[in-house]
């Protein structure tokens, strides 16, 4: 039973609307969430009075946590390419909390739908210069790298100078590229110039970018690249100082 204290969290969708993160309880939906606030705030100085965007907002798994931390002088807005998860967040959370805004969008993406509108064309629907702080949990995971430039080129024109990206990848350079091509259980076999696909016809699967590739990328669109934490998921040997799956990639706007 999915429950806190004997009954569902009220911000918590029923298990099968929750398509991010695959909890196996509520109560493990809400941790993941708070842990992805204390990663925004130690890594992206995310503070109460920000105004932030979550790109890929899903169910609310990170905007639940920000409810409790935000204040009256903060503002949240999310979208997402799922509009079940954006009408349940807007029904809970912004209900609650006005200044909570879910918005969808209706993106191709070949795991989710057979929208027409191309994420290599969406344009953010936020002013420029008004965020302080953007963030994606495995949202540049499942695109394409055409799309993946695009989003830098949107997150850029929409954060504030000083701003910052706070985002998760699966990266790799020379040492580890054969092992991640050939791994067992997670594995991207096929070569691409500078990144590396788990499946040709899956192109939103997974994919997985050489570092140089996407420093790059950021370099393209005049961002700092400020930190990056190595995740677990290419070690062949697990390092048990290493916290997160996924590889974190945080950049700033000078």
């Amino acid at each position: 039973m999915d429950s806190i204290t004997g009954k569902r969290h009220r911000y918590v969708a029923p298990r099968g609307y929750i398509y991010t993160g695959s909890p196996a309880s509520a109560e493990d939906y809400l941790k993941q969430g708070r842990h992805q606030l204390e990663m925004l705030k130690q890594y992206a100085n995310l503070q109460p009075d920000h105004s932030v965007l979550d790109i890929g907002s899903g169910i609310g798994r990170t905007a639940i946590a920000l409810t409790s931390y935000l204040n009256e002088n903060g503002s949240y807005e999310g979208f997402d390419v799922v509009e079940r998860g954006v009408q349940w967040c807007n029904s809970r959370i912004h209900k609650e909390h006005a200044n909570f805004k879910f918005k969808y969008v209706p993106l191709f993406n070949d795991l989710y739908n057979t929208a027409t509108l191309k994420a290599s064309e969406f344009i953010f629907p936020y002013a420029d210069k008004t965020i302080d702080v953007a963030f994606s949990f495995s949202v540049f995971t499942h695109m394409q790298i055409e799309e993946i430039q695009h989003y830098f080129n949107q997150v850029y024109r929409v954060l504030k100078p000083g701003g910052v990206c706070f985002s998760t990848f699966f990266l790799y350079d020379e040492v580890s590229e054969e092992y991640i091509s050939k791994k067992k259980d997670f594995s991207f076999p096929v070569k691409k110039n500078g990144y590396r696909l788990m499946n040709e016809n899956v192109k939103s699967g997974n994919i997985a970018i050489q570092k140089n590739k996407l420093f790059q990328m950021l370099s393209q669109e005049h961002f700092e690249q400020v930190k990056i934490i190595d995740g677990f998921w290419k070690d062949e040997v697990r390092d048990t100082a290493k916290k997160e799956y996924q590889d974190i990639v945080v950049f700033k706007k000078s």
